[in-house]
């Protein structure tokens, strides 16, 4: 048993930190190297087609609105992102991609493409869905056992 815990041990922390590093690497090799990953997930939350305020993207990364408010600057100074006040209230801001954001969503929406691609290349149906039950599991149970729905994090 023991002998299984430290496989996993090591195959999750390798796992995590590799695709953190490709994604790093693929970043600063590409037409967007002034990006951080933790800024391109921050693109991703915004999404393509629709204006958020600042409070929904903020809940969906499960950061501060004054968390967010400082990586959102830093990206609406780099041409990604543009702010809009709302014509009712004032108080609301929303958010939205400008032209060269939706480009770094969609390129950086078929990296993560190619990269489960090649993950399941090769695993028959079957191993799919083994592979896809298990990461479901292990998900639930990170969400459960951490309460990672309610947490905030910082950026």
């Amino acid at each position: 048993m023991s002998k299984s815990i430290n496989v996993l041990n090591e195959l999750l922390v390798d796992i995590f930190n590799d695709i953190l590093t490709i994604e790093q690497n693929a970043l600063q090799s590409g037409e967007f190297k002034d990006l951080s990953v933790t800024e391109m997930h921050t693109i991703e939350a915004i999404g393509l087609y629709s204006k958020r305020t600042m409070s929904e993207v903020a809940m969906d990364l499960k950061i501060t609105v004054g968390t967010l408010t400082t990586a959102i600057n830093n990206l609406v100074k780099k041409g990604y992102v543009e702010r809009n006040r709302c014509e009712k209230d004032r108080r609301i801001v929303y958010i939205s991609l400008t032209k060269r954001g939706k480009l770094a969503y969609r390129i950086h929406e078929k990296f993560h493409k190619d990269m489960v691609k090649e993950t399941i290349s090769g695993l028959s149906e079957k191993e799919e869905e083994v592979l896809i039950d298990s990461l479901e599991k292990l998900n639930e149970f990170f969400k459960s056992k951490y309460n990672l729905d309610d947490n905030k994090k910082e950026i």
